[in-house]
């Protein structure tokens, strides 16, 4: 960690993993501005229904094309802060300055190492059980209560902790973010995917949930051979890690604090700490598990991790007796680590905000609706899968996706002759499983950031797995179609 007392902070986007992201995501930012240009405008007229919009299938029209010049694509990151649903964008902002801001505190006071050194003293002689009970417990958390933003930082724990064991920060990600994007995939009784899109689709609630356990058997078994084989191929010979320079850097960071967190540790006030920093974090993790429990406050979950993150790390400065001025220059330090993050949080961003002012969102979901009908029963399945994927990387709630398509899935599942419950499968499949790969994916930057790695580099190291997952996934989906599954 930091060197106690001072303001260096571990927790920054470096500046070429900015730069790498930054320059993707202006790509895709001028493809969607093209996308505006080359396809027509149109829109589905909708309905409010238990505070709920839903589209009306079959009123789709095209319209006049807005006044949207070139320019404002280029100005979409800016014009996102003043967007009329901007409270989401603004919550993440704050959400990871308040969390650099404290993991920097926690650094300087000593706090992070002393949590580390307990965990490698607990677990180090089981850290492939460690590592098989973490990716279950992220995935389970996942697929079946639907938690998914509010963990994400507990990356910040994680990747630390690996290095500790003797991994890279990518075995790390491996036993965080992989687990909590598959396990949100692999939904079983997740509120915001399965819930939502069976109670438009008109079926009975978690229905289904056999084939579903079965596929989350599956995944997590394909899931923890891939993150432990590559973890004792490094442990073998670190240097054949894509990310071992990165790391090497970061570890010399933490190496050279040692001693000073050792004098921190002495001292009682270091206990006291811990416990303050270890209850807050238990209060959020319950306050993040209503959330997915009760749907009317899921907006809370990023602020109230947010707040416990903030009181946790001040807290934990106080109790370790850093003075008001260390406290406020180790939050600044992580926060200004964090800035350029922010930056790519609303690139991100600016990706839908572009698509919906060149109002195309509603013509891309027409366009592929046509094609799902005069498809057979199998095609049309994978067509839905294939369509879920291309809304994801425009719209990356799962619930505002369910919102928009099952309207329009739901009868054309009818006609086409598959089951309703193999349309919901088959927007599952296509909502989760490319969180991890689309750098349109705001929290996927956000897990990234928070790390040495690069988006590139994550990429072609989760691509074999990608490729593993879409032919499981063709599979289950192949095997629904097959069986009728059900039960309608």
């Amino acid at each position: 960690m930091a060197q106690t007392g001072t303001n260096a902070s571990s927790i920054k986007i470096g500046k070429t993993a900015f730069l790498g992201a930054a320059g993707i995501i202006l790509i895709l930012m001028i493809i969607s501005g093209i996308l505006t240009v080359a396809m027509p405008s149109g829109e589905y007229q909708r309905v409010q229904t238990d505070e709920r919009t839903l589209i009306v299938p079959g009123s789709y029209e095209t319209i006049d094309k807005p006044d949207y010049p070139v320019w404002r694509w280029f100005t979409a990151p800016i014009e996102v802060v003043g967007a009329p649903n901007n409270i989401a964008v603004i919550t993440i902002m704050l959400f990871i300055v308040f969390v650099g801001g404290s993991i920097s505190i926690l650094e300087g006071a000593g706090v992070m190492k002393d949590l580390l050194a307990k965990l490698v003293v607990k677990f180090a002689k089981n850290k492939y059980l460690l590592m098989a009970i973490m990716q279950f417990m992220f995935m389970f958390l996942a697929a079946f209560l639907g938690l998914y933003e509010g963990l994400v930082p507990l990356i910040i724990f994680i990747v630390p902790l690996a290095h500790s064991l003797g991994w890279d920060s990518l075995t790390g990600l491996g036993i965080s973010l992989l687990p909590l994007a598959f396990g949100f995939a692999s939904s079983v009784t997740n509120p915001f995917t399965v819930a939502v899109a069976q109670g438009i689709a008109d079926l009975p609630l978690f229905s289904g949930s056999w084939l579903r356990i079965i596929f989350f058997i599956v995944v997590y078994f394909i899931l923890y051979f891939f993150v432990s084989g590559y973890a004792r191929k490094i442990e073998k010979n670190p240097q054949l890690s894509p990310v071992f320079d990165a790391d090497q850097a970061v570890k010399a960071l933490h190496k050279s604090s040692e001693s000073d967190a050792v004098l921190e540790a002495s001292h009682p006030g270091m206990q006291k700490a811990l416990i303050w920093f270890a209850v807050c974090m238990g209060i959020a993790i319950i306050f993040v598990i209503l959330t997915s429990i009760v749907p009317a406050i899921s907006d809370l979950a990023f602020p109230l991790m947010g707040l416990m993150f903030l009181i946790g790390g001040i807290g934990a400065g106080i109790f370790a007796r850093l003075t008001a001025k260390k406290i406020a220059g180790a939050f600044g330090s992580g926060m200004l680590g964090m800035l350029p993050g922010i930056v790519l949080i609303l690139m991100a961003y600016s990706v839908k905000h572009i698509i919906d002012h060149g109002q195309i969102t509603d013509t891309i979901l027409y366009l592929a609706a046509q094609q799902i009908e005069k498809a057979p029963a199998m095609g049309s399945a994978f067509l839905i899968y294939l369509l879920t994927l291309i809304m994801n990387f425009f719209i990356g709630s799962a619930s505002a996706k369910a919102f928009l398509m099952m309207p329009i899935l739901t009868p054309l599942s009818d006609l086409v002759g598959i089951t309703r419950q193999t349309a919901v499968l088959a927007f599952d499949f296509g909502d989760g499983f490319s969180n991890m790969f689309f750098p349109s994916n705001a929290l996927l930057l956000i897990a990234l950031g928070f790390t040495v790695v690069s988006y590139p580099r994550w990429i072609k190291w989760t691509f074999p797995l990608q490729i593993i997952m879409l032919g499981v996934t063709s599979a289950f989906l192949a095997i629904a179609v097959l069986i009728g599954f059900g039960p309608f």
